[in-house]
């Protein structure tokens, strides 16, 4: 935020009004003082503070007035209501016509200041949004390819260096990083945009089946062959055809498809004359390909074809500083397919994203943003709406916990490490435990540790 939390407050008791002032001021924050709603609206005039705390009864109208005046700002932010004339019918009044809170005098300060650090936090944590939506919205991605590490605008220079030419290519990187995406991309920035992309995953094909899925066959060629089908090199004509997992092909079949890549012609099982094709040809192993060649599962030959170019894409591990990017992306995505109004994660749950190594890689990471989104349906990713996997001790703060411990003392030793992950930030430690900041004071106190500010 630029500068600090500004609250307007609107008291016309000027005691009541100096007092909180006087306290406000002392916790940190910046303070503007009104004794009635005309007073108020001027302020707001000047610009909308950034919380009010408001009393109910003033001279010139009702504090329920302006709460409805502020919530129909440009820029709406909350309002805490107060009164010494409090009712369960005004209470519900209020937080109906959006009040973030209601208190009744003696006011309890401690509940008043939890109020204020949980408004704090939800303010930097939306500019926050928003700066990494502006961030996404510049992100040098390419297609669905997201990210703005070093290791992804190295990939996305040599995509389009590859996308300028006509060369076969070998796209290298463990499963869920993407091949896929960055042989579509080249495909969408190259000369063949306008004709067809054709994946074929040698993984997922049974081995009889292969030789038919990639060059097609003629009726009868085979038991079950009902009528002429055409393979995936003639689906692939004026196009790009994408060879997935290609050290999984039979290596039986490996001498035809590079025959076939070197004559630029192909015939379909059973037939008696060959078809020529014009297809780009696009390949991927998650496999080291010189591995591949030296187990015998990718002919060398082959290989030397393909590898024209070689484009190798990272782990997920390996650049971190995109999960923030990418968990956004998807959480604007899936808004979009399943009809929610996910904001984005909280500091907690993105915590948890950064401090795992992702060994699916961003495959994982959309799964996990999809599951977190339909859970949420509106509002923030909680740490309780990501698996149960990643809120475990592996993806935790690294806290270990001696055996032989008392409860109270495990209660203590967590309340304290996730105190110190969150910056000492109690509103934001007691989010992360899935409690309010009030427990978390009394806690402290039970316990003999400062609770107080």
């Amino acid at each position: 935020m630029g500068g600090p939390f500004r609250v307007l407050v609107v008291e016309d008791e000027p005691a009541m009004r100096e007092v909180l002032r006087l306290r406000l001021e002392q916790w940190g924050f910046a303070v503007d003082c009104a004794g009635s709603v005309s007073e108020a609206l001027a302020f707001c005039s000047k610009g909308t503070p950034d919380l009010a705390v408001c009393d109910v009864v003033l001279p010139d109208g009702s504090g329920l007035d302006l709460l409805a005046r502020m919530k129909d700002a440009a820029s709406p932010n909350p309002v805490v209501m107060i009164t010494a004339h409090g009712s369960i019918d005004t209470a519900v009044e209020a937080l109906k016509r959006g009040a973030a809170d209601f208190l009744t005098k003696p006011l309890d300060y401690h509940k008043l200041k939890a109020i204020l650090d949980d408004a704090m936090a939800e303010s930097a944590q939306r500019d926050s949004l928003t700066h990494l939506k502006e961030k996404l919205a510049r992100s040098p991605g390419l297609g669905a390819l997201v990210g703005t590490s070093r290791p992804m605008r190295e990939l996305f220079r040599m995509v389009e260096v590859v996308a300028g030419s006509d060369a076969s290519a070998l796209i290298t990187g463990e499963s869920g990083t993407g091949k896929e995406l960055v042989a579509r991309a080249i495909h969408d920035l190259g000369a063949r945009a306008g004709g067809p992309f054709v994946a074929v995953n040698a993984a997922a094909i049974p081995e009889g089946l292969m030789e038919s899925e990639l060059f097609g066959h003629e009726r009868g060629a085979f038991t079950g062959a009902v009528a002429g089908r055409a393979g995936c090199f003639e689906m692939a004509n004026r196009g790009t055809l994408f060879l997935d997992e290609i050290a999984e092909m039979p290596p039986s079949l490996q001498p035809k498809i590079l025959r076939t890549l070197e004559n630029g012609k192909v015939r379909r099982l059973g037939a008696s004359q060959e078809m020529a094709f014009d297809v780009r040809v696009l390949a991927a192993t998650n496999r080291s390909p010189e591995e591949a060649v030296k187990q015998g599962l990718l002919r060398a030959d082959l290989y030397y074809r393909l590898n024209v170019f070689t484009l190798i894409l990272p782990p997920l591990r390996d650049r971190q500083e995109d999960v923030p990017l990418l968990a956004q992306h998807f959480v604007e995505a899936f808004n979009t397919k399943h009809g929610t109004s996910v904001a984005g994660l909280r500091p907690a749950s993105l915590g948890l994203l950064q401090g795992y190594s992702w060994p699916g890689n961003v495959r994982e990471l959309k799964n996990v943003m999809e599951r977190a989104v339909i859970l949420s349906r509106q509002g923030w990713i909680e740490a309780t709406h990501l698996p149960p996997y990643l809120r475990g001790p592996a993806a935790g703060s690294g806290l270990h916990l001696p055996p032989g411990l008392t409860m109270a003392e495990a209660e203590r030793l967590l309340i304290l490490d996730t105190l110190k992950t969150s910056g000492n930030n109690k509103a934001e430690a007691a989010r992360r435990l899935g409690v309010d900041v009030k427990t978390i004071r009394n806690k402290l106190k039970a316990l003999g540790e400062d609770g107080s500010e």
